[in-house]
Protein backbone atom coordinates (compact mmCIF):
# COMPACT_ATOMS: atom_id res chain seq x y z
CA UNK A 1 0.00 0.00 0.00
CA UNK A 2 1.83 3.09 -1.23
CA UNK A 3 -0.90 5.41 0.02
CA UNK A 4 -2.53 5.36 3.44
CA UNK A 5 -6.27 4.82 3.82
CA UNK A 6 -6.55 8.34 5.23
CA UNK A 7 -4.94 9.94 2.20
CA UNK A 8 -6.82 7.64 -0.15
CA UNK A 9 -10.27 8.56 1.18
CA UNK A 10 -9.43 12.26 0.80
CA UNK A 11 -8.11 11.72 -2.72
CA UNK A 12 -11.21 9.76 -3.72
CA UNK A 13 -13.66 12.31 -2.33
CA UNK A 14 -11.69 15.14 -3.95
CA UNK A 15 -11.76 13.38 -7.32
CA UNK A 16 -15.53 13.02 -7.13
CA UNK A 17 -15.98 16.63 -6.04
CA UNK A 18 -13.96 17.88 -9.01
CA UNK A 19 -16.30 16.07 -11.39
CA UNK A 20 -19.40 17.40 -9.63
CA UNK A 21 -18.07 20.95 -9.73
CA UNK A 22 -17.20 20.65 -13.43
CA UNK A 23 -20.79 19.65 -14.25
CA UNK A 24 -22.43 22.42 -12.26
CA UNK A 25 -24.75 24.55 -14.39
CA UNK A 26 -24.52 22.22 -17.39
CA UNK A 27 -27.39 20.43 -19.08
CA UNK A 28 -27.67 17.06 -17.31
CA UNK A 29 -29.27 13.82 -18.39
CA UNK A 30 -31.50 12.37 -15.67
CA UNK A 31 -31.69 8.66 -14.92
CA UNK A 32 -34.92 7.82 -13.11
CA UNK A 33 -34.80 5.62 -10.03
CA UNK A 34 -37.51 4.32 -7.71
CA UNK A 35 -39.67 6.53 -5.52
CA UNK A 36 -39.24 9.63 -7.66
CA UNK A 37 -35.49 9.69 -7.07
CA UNK A 38 -33.06 10.15 -9.92
CA UNK A 39 -29.37 10.32 -10.75
CA UNK A 40 -27.68 12.62 -13.24
CA UNK A 41 -24.67 12.49 -15.49
CA UNK A 42 -22.73 14.16 -12.69
CA UNK A 43 -23.61 11.38 -10.21
CA UNK A 44 -22.54 8.66 -12.65
CA UNK A 45 -19.27 10.28 -13.69
CA UNK A 46 -18.33 11.35 -10.16
CA UNK A 47 -18.83 7.80 -8.93
CA UNK A 48 -16.72 6.47 -11.80
CA UNK A 49 -13.89 8.85 -10.85
CA UNK A 50 -14.06 7.77 -7.21
CA UNK A 51 -14.11 4.07 -8.09
CA UNK A 52 -11.14 4.51 -10.41
CA UNK A 53 -9.12 5.96 -7.52
CA UNK A 54 -10.17 3.24 -5.06
CA UNK A 55 -9.79 0.26 -7.39
CA UNK A 56 -6.36 1.41 -8.53
CA UNK A 57 -5.05 1.70 -4.97
CA UNK A 58 -7.03 -1.12 -3.30
CA UNK A 59 -7.94 -3.71 -5.94
CA UNK A 60 -8.80 -6.34 -3.32
CA UNK A 61 -11.35 -4.19 -1.46
CA UNK A 62 -15.09 -4.22 -2.03
CA UNK A 63 -16.64 -0.93 -3.14
CA UNK A 64 -20.36 -0.20 -2.75
CA UNK A 65 -21.46 2.74 -4.89
CA UNK A 66 -24.88 4.32 -4.82
CA UNK A 67 -25.17 4.15 -8.60
CA UNK A 68 -23.10 1.11 -9.60
CA UNK A 69 -23.75 -1.15 -6.64
CA UNK A 70 -21.22 -3.63 -5.30
CA UNK A 71 -17.95 -4.29 -7.11
CA UNK A 72 -14.91 -6.32 -6.11
CA UNK A 73 -14.58 -9.82 -4.75
CA UNK A 74 -13.68 -8.83 -1.21
CA UNK A 75 -12.82 -11.40 1.42
CA UNK A 76 -10.57 -9.10 3.41
CA UNK A 77 -13.36 -7.45 5.44
CA UNK A 78 -12.81 -4.02 3.89
CA UNK A 79 -15.72 -2.22 2.22
CA UNK A 80 -15.81 1.30 0.76
CA UNK A 81 -19.16 3.11 0.83
CA UNK A 82 -19.49 5.72 -1.92
CA UNK A 83 -22.11 8.42 -2.32
CA UNK A 84 -20.92 10.43 -5.35
CA UNK A 85 -23.41 13.29 -5.06
CA UNK A 86 -25.61 13.75 -2.00
CA UNK A 87 -28.06 16.49 -2.84
CA UNK A 88 -28.74 15.53 -6.43
CA UNK A 89 -32.01 17.50 -6.62
CA UNK A 90 -30.30 20.58 -5.18
CA UNK A 91 -27.53 20.22 -7.75
CA UNK A 92 -29.90 19.63 -10.66
CA UNK A 93 -31.68 22.94 -10.01
CA UNK A 94 -28.38 24.85 -9.65
CA UNK A 95 -28.30 25.01 -5.85
CA UNK A 96 -24.80 24.73 -4.38
CA UNK A 97 -25.71 22.41 -1.53
CA UNK A 98 -24.21 18.97 -2.10
CA UNK A 99 -21.53 16.65 -0.83
CA UNK A 100 -19.39 13.76 -2.02
CA UNK A 101 -19.13 11.05 0.63
CA UNK A 102 -16.61 8.22 0.87
CA UNK A 103 -16.07 5.93 3.86
CA UNK A 104 -14.10 2.74 4.54
CA UNK A 105 -15.64 0.15 6.81
CA UNK A 106 -13.32 -2.54 8.14
CA UNK A 107 -15.36 -5.21 9.84
CA UNK A 108 -18.09 -3.30 11.70
CA UNK A 109 -16.23 -0.01 12.14
CA UNK A 110 -15.74 2.94 9.79
CA UNK A 111 -12.00 3.61 10.00
CA UNK A 112 -11.59 6.54 7.60
CA UNK A 113 -14.12 8.81 5.93
CA UNK A 114 -14.38 12.03 3.96
CA UNK A 115 -17.19 14.35 2.97
CA UNK A 116 -16.22 16.89 0.31
CA UNK A 117 -18.04 20.13 -0.47
CA UNK A 118 -17.50 20.60 -4.22
CA UNK A 119 -18.21 24.32 -4.14
CA UNK A 120 -16.49 25.51 -0.96
CA UNK A 121 -13.35 23.51 -1.80
CA UNK A 122 -13.47 21.87 1.62
CA UNK A 123 -12.95 18.24 2.57
CA UNK A 124 -14.11 17.10 5.99
CA UNK A 125 -12.19 13.96 6.93
CA UNK A 126 -11.45 11.59 9.77
CA UNK A 127 -8.91 8.89 10.43
CA UNK A 128 -11.05 7.55 13.28
CA UNK A 129 -8.99 9.31 15.93
CA UNK A 130 -9.74 12.93 15.06
CA UNK A 131 -11.82 14.93 12.60
CA UNK A 132 -10.59 17.78 10.42
CA UNK A 133 -11.47 20.06 7.52
CA UNK A 134 -8.93 20.60 4.76
CA UNK A 135 -8.88 23.93 2.92
CA UNK A 136 -6.10 24.84 0.53
CA UNK A 137 -4.02 21.94 1.77
CA UNK A 138 -4.25 23.02 5.42
CA UNK A 139 -6.02 20.85 8.01
CA UNK A 140 -8.01 22.37 10.88
CA UNK A 141 -9.48 20.26 13.66
CA UNK A 142 -13.27 20.13 13.81
CA UNK A 143 -14.83 21.43 17.04
CA UNK A 144 -18.59 20.93 17.54
CA UNK A 145 -20.63 23.79 19.01
CA UNK A 146 -24.32 24.17 19.85
CA UNK A 147 -24.04 27.95 19.93
CA UNK A 148 -25.91 28.55 16.67
CA UNK A 149 -29.01 26.58 17.85
CA UNK A 150 -29.42 25.57 14.18
CA UNK A 151 -30.82 22.05 13.79
CA UNK A 152 -30.98 20.43 10.37
CA UNK A 153 -33.91 18.07 9.92
CA UNK A 154 -34.12 15.54 7.09
CA UNK A 155 -37.59 15.52 5.53
CA UNK A 156 -36.82 13.01 2.77
CA UNK A 157 -38.28 9.47 2.91
CA UNK A 158 -38.22 6.68 3.83
CA UNK A 159 -39.92 7.00 7.22
CA UNK A 160 -39.78 3.55 8.87
CA UNK A 161 -40.91 4.99 12.22
CA UNK A 162 -43.73 7.13 10.82
CA UNK A 163 -46.26 5.77 13.32
CA UNK A 164 -44.30 7.22 16.24
CA UNK A 165 -41.98 9.84 14.72
CA UNK A 166 -42.14 12.24 11.79
CA UNK A 167 -39.54 14.95 11.28
CA UNK A 168 -42.24 17.27 9.95
CA UNK A 169 -44.09 17.06 13.26
CA UNK A 170 -40.89 17.96 15.07
CA UNK A 171 -40.80 21.24 13.14
CA UNK A 172 -44.29 22.10 14.39
CA UNK A 173 -43.54 21.35 18.06
CA UNK A 174 -43.66 24.53 20.15
CA UNK A 175 -40.87 23.16 22.32
CA UNK A 176 -38.65 22.77 19.27
CA UNK A 177 -39.44 26.25 17.99
CA UNK A 178 -38.72 27.70 21.42
CA UNK A 179 -35.24 26.17 21.67
CA UNK A 180 -33.92 25.73 18.14
CA UNK A 181 -33.90 27.20 14.65
CA UNK A 182 -34.76 24.57 12.03
CA UNK A 183 -32.95 24.19 8.73
CA UNK A 184 -33.56 21.81 5.82
CA UNK A 185 -30.46 21.61 3.63
CA UNK A 186 -31.37 18.31 1.96
CA UNK A 187 -27.83 16.96 1.77
CA UNK A 188 -25.76 15.03 4.30
CA UNK A 189 -23.20 17.82 4.11
CA UNK A 190 -25.22 19.12 7.05
CA UNK A 191 -24.11 16.12 9.14
CA UNK A 192 -20.48 17.15 8.63
CA UNK A 193 -21.48 20.67 9.63
CA UNK A 194 -22.46 19.39 13.08
CA UNK A 195 -18.92 18.11 13.55
CA UNK A 196 -17.64 21.50 12.36
CA UNK A 197 -19.80 23.56 14.72
CA UNK A 198 -21.90 25.02 11.87
CA UNK A 199 -24.99 23.17 13.05
CA UNK A 200 -26.01 22.37 16.62
CA UNK A 201 -27.60 19.07 15.60
CA UNK A 202 -29.05 16.90 12.86
CA UNK A 203 -32.11 14.62 13.00
CA UNK A 204 -33.33 11.97 10.58
CA UNK A 205 -35.39 8.80 10.53
CA UNK A 206 -34.28 5.74 8.60
CA UNK A 207 -32.22 2.56 8.78
CA UNK A 208 -28.70 3.88 8.27
CA UNK A 209 -26.36 0.98 9.01
CA UNK A 210 -25.35 0.37 5.39
CA UNK A 211 -26.15 3.85 4.13
CA UNK A 212 -23.66 5.26 1.64
CA UNK A 213 -25.20 8.66 2.36
CA UNK A 214 -24.62 8.79 6.10
CA UNK A 215 -21.54 6.65 6.83
CA UNK A 216 -19.01 9.46 6.33
CA UNK A 217 -20.95 12.12 8.22
CA UNK A 218 -21.60 9.86 11.19
CA UNK A 219 -17.91 8.92 11.39
CA UNK A 220 -16.94 12.60 11.33
CA UNK A 221 -19.34 13.41 14.14
CA UNK A 222 -18.19 10.51 16.29
CA UNK A 223 -14.52 11.39 15.83
CA UNK A 224 -15.11 15.06 16.63
CA UNK A 225 -16.81 14.28 19.93
CA UNK A 226 -20.48 14.80 19.05
CA UNK A 227 -23.20 12.90 20.89
CA UNK A 228 -24.66 10.32 18.52
CA UNK A 229 -27.62 7.97 18.95
CA UNK A 230 -30.76 6.67 17.28
CA UNK A 231 -34.01 8.64 17.54
CA UNK A 232 -34.98 6.69 20.66
CA UNK A 233 -31.67 7.40 22.41
CA UNK A 234 -30.34 3.88 21.96
CA UNK A 235 -26.92 3.21 20.42
CA UNK A 236 -26.71 3.92 16.72
CA UNK A 237 -28.15 1.24 14.41
CA UNK A 238 -30.12 -0.39 17.23
CA UNK A 239 -33.68 0.03 18.45
CA UNK A 240 -35.81 2.24 16.23
CA UNK A 241 -32.82 3.39 14.20
CA UNK A 242 -32.60 6.88 12.76
CA UNK A 243 -30.09 9.46 13.89
CA UNK A 244 -29.88 12.24 16.43
CA UNK A 245 -26.41 13.78 16.38
CA UNK A 246 -25.73 16.83 18.52
CA UNK A 247 -22.81 19.03 19.46
CA UNK A 248 -23.26 18.42 23.18
CA UNK A 249 -25.20 16.35 25.73
CA UNK A 250 -27.66 19.14 26.57
CA UNK A 251 -28.74 19.63 22.97
CA UNK A 252 -28.94 15.88 22.42
CA UNK A 253 -31.11 15.37 25.49
CA UNK A 254 -33.43 18.22 24.50
CA UNK A 255 -33.93 16.73 21.03
CA UNK A 256 -34.59 13.25 22.40
CA UNK A 257 -37.26 14.71 24.68
CA UNK A 258 -38.89 16.45 21.72
CA UNK A 259 -38.81 13.27 19.67
CA UNK A 260 -40.34 11.49 22.66
CA UNK A 261 -43.26 13.91 22.61
CA UNK A 262 -44.47 12.13 19.49
CA UNK A 263 -44.66 8.87 21.43
CA UNK A 264 -47.43 10.18 23.69
CA UNK A 265 -49.99 7.60 24.87
CA UNK A 266 -52.83 6.99 22.42
CA UNK A 267 -56.37 8.15 23.25
CA UNK A 268 -59.24 5.81 23.99
CA UNK A 269 -60.06 5.53 20.28
CA UNK A 270 -56.45 4.54 19.51
CA UNK A 271 -55.45 7.79 17.80
CA UNK A 272 -52.22 9.59 18.58
CA UNK A 273 -52.77 13.21 19.65
CA UNK A 274 -50.66 14.42 16.70
CA UNK A 275 -53.00 12.56 14.35
CA UNK A 276 -56.24 13.85 15.79
CA UNK A 277 -58.32 16.19 13.65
Amino acid sequence: MSITDRDLVIEAATAGAAVVCAHYGASLTRFEKSGGDFATTADIEAERAILDVLHAARPDDVVVGEESGRTGTGGNGREWLVDPLCGTLNFAVHTMLASVNVALRAGTRVVVAASADPFADEVFWTDGAGAYVRRGGVDERLVPSAGSTLVDVNLDPPFPNASVFRAARLLADDGFIGQFRPRVVSTTLAVAWVAAGRRAAYVTDGHLHDSVHFAAGIALCQASGCVVSGIDGQPLHTGAGGLVVAADERTHAALLALVGNQRAPVSADGVLPAQAT
